[in-house]
Protein backbone atom coordinates (compact mmCIF):
# COMPACT_ATOMS: atom_id res chain seq x y z
CA UNK A 1 0.00 0.00 0.00
CA UNK A 2 1.26 3.34 -1.16
CA UNK A 3 2.32 6.14 1.62
CA UNK A 4 -0.65 8.26 0.82
CA UNK A 5 -2.91 5.06 2.13
CA UNK A 6 -0.48 4.54 5.14
CA UNK A 7 -0.69 7.63 7.06
CA UNK A 8 -2.93 9.01 9.29
CA UNK A 9 -3.93 12.30 7.17
CA UNK A 10 -4.21 9.31 4.57
CA UNK A 11 -6.65 6.99 5.89
CA UNK A 12 -8.73 9.41 7.03
CA UNK A 13 -8.86 10.80 3.24
CA UNK A 14 -9.41 7.09 2.11
CA UNK A 15 -12.06 6.79 4.86
CA UNK A 16 -13.98 9.91 3.03
CA UNK A 17 -13.12 8.42 -0.44
CA UNK A 18 -14.84 5.57 0.35
CA UNK A 19 -18.17 7.24 1.97
CA UNK A 20 -18.47 8.82 -1.53
CA UNK A 21 -18.18 6.12 -3.69
CA UNK A 22 -20.80 4.25 -1.44
CA UNK A 23 -23.10 7.18 -1.11
CA UNK A 24 -22.31 7.58 -5.32
CA UNK A 25 -22.94 3.53 -5.81
CA UNK A 26 -26.93 4.24 -6.18
CA UNK A 27 -27.78 4.30 -10.14
CA UNK A 28 -30.94 6.86 -9.05
CA UNK A 29 -28.36 9.10 -7.34
CA UNK A 30 -26.10 9.37 -10.07
CA UNK A 31 -29.03 9.73 -12.57
CA UNK A 32 -29.98 12.81 -9.93
CA UNK A 33 -26.27 14.24 -9.89
CA UNK A 34 -26.30 14.10 -13.80
CA UNK A 35 -29.78 15.92 -14.27
CA UNK A 36 -29.00 18.31 -11.57
CA UNK A 37 -25.70 19.66 -13.93
CA UNK A 38 -27.91 21.63 -16.19
CA UNK A 39 -29.51 23.65 -13.38
CA UNK A 40 -31.44 23.95 -10.28
CA UNK A 41 -34.80 21.94 -10.27
CA UNK A 42 -37.37 21.63 -8.05
CA UNK A 43 -38.50 18.20 -6.42
CA UNK A 44 -41.01 17.97 -8.47
CA UNK A 45 -39.28 18.28 -11.64
CA UNK A 46 -36.76 15.32 -10.77
CA UNK A 47 -39.14 13.12 -9.58
CA UNK A 48 -41.73 13.98 -12.66
CA UNK A 49 -38.39 13.08 -15.26
CA UNK A 50 -37.27 9.95 -13.92
CA UNK A 51 -40.75 8.36 -13.20
CA UNK A 52 -39.75 7.63 -9.02
CA UNK A 53 -42.06 7.73 -6.16
CA UNK A 54 -41.77 10.80 -4.67
CA UNK A 55 -40.90 9.00 -1.45
CA UNK A 56 -38.21 7.21 -3.38
CA UNK A 57 -36.85 10.44 -4.79
CA UNK A 58 -36.86 12.44 -1.44
CA UNK A 59 -35.14 9.39 0.35
CA UNK A 60 -32.27 9.79 -2.52
CA UNK A 61 -31.92 14.12 -2.16
CA UNK A 62 -32.01 13.96 1.53
CA UNK A 63 -28.96 11.17 1.03
CA UNK A 64 -27.47 13.46 -1.23
CA UNK A 65 -27.99 16.38 0.35
CA UNK A 66 -26.61 15.17 3.84
CA UNK A 67 -23.39 14.33 1.83
CA UNK A 68 -23.19 18.05 0.98
CA UNK A 69 -23.28 17.13 -2.86
CA UNK A 70 -26.50 18.79 -2.83
CA UNK A 71 -27.79 22.36 -1.73
CA UNK A 72 -31.43 23.21 -1.34
CA UNK A 73 -33.85 26.02 -1.16
CA UNK A 74 -37.54 26.63 -0.32
CA UNK A 75 -39.85 28.34 -2.21
CA UNK A 76 -43.02 28.81 -1.39
CA UNK A 77 -44.20 24.51 -1.11
CA UNK A 78 -41.39 24.27 -3.48
CA UNK A 79 -38.08 22.23 -2.72
CA UNK A 80 -35.23 23.25 -5.57
CA UNK A 81 -32.27 21.34 -5.22
CA UNK A 82 -29.13 21.83 -7.62
CA UNK A 83 -25.31 20.61 -7.37
CA UNK A 84 -22.79 21.74 -4.93
CA UNK A 85 -19.96 21.57 -7.53
CA UNK A 86 -17.32 22.54 -4.70
CA UNK A 87 -17.68 19.33 -2.54
CA UNK A 88 -18.14 17.23 -5.87
CA UNK A 89 -14.64 18.49 -7.09
CA UNK A 90 -13.01 17.95 -3.40
CA UNK A 91 -14.73 14.41 -3.56
CA UNK A 92 -13.56 13.75 -7.38
CA UNK A 93 -9.97 15.36 -6.13
CA UNK A 94 -9.45 12.70 -3.84
CA UNK A 95 -10.54 9.97 -5.62
CA UNK A 96 -7.68 10.88 -7.98
CA UNK A 97 -4.95 11.16 -5.34
CA UNK A 98 -5.67 7.64 -4.36
CA UNK A 99 -5.98 6.54 -8.17
CA UNK A 100 -3.58 8.72 -10.34
CA UNK A 101 -1.05 6.38 -11.88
Amino acid sequence: MGKKCQSKEGLKDLKKVVDFLKIITDENRVKILCFLKEKERCVCEIWGHFKMHQNLTSHHLKVLKDFELLFSRKEGLKVYYKLNKKVIRKYLQLLNKFLRI
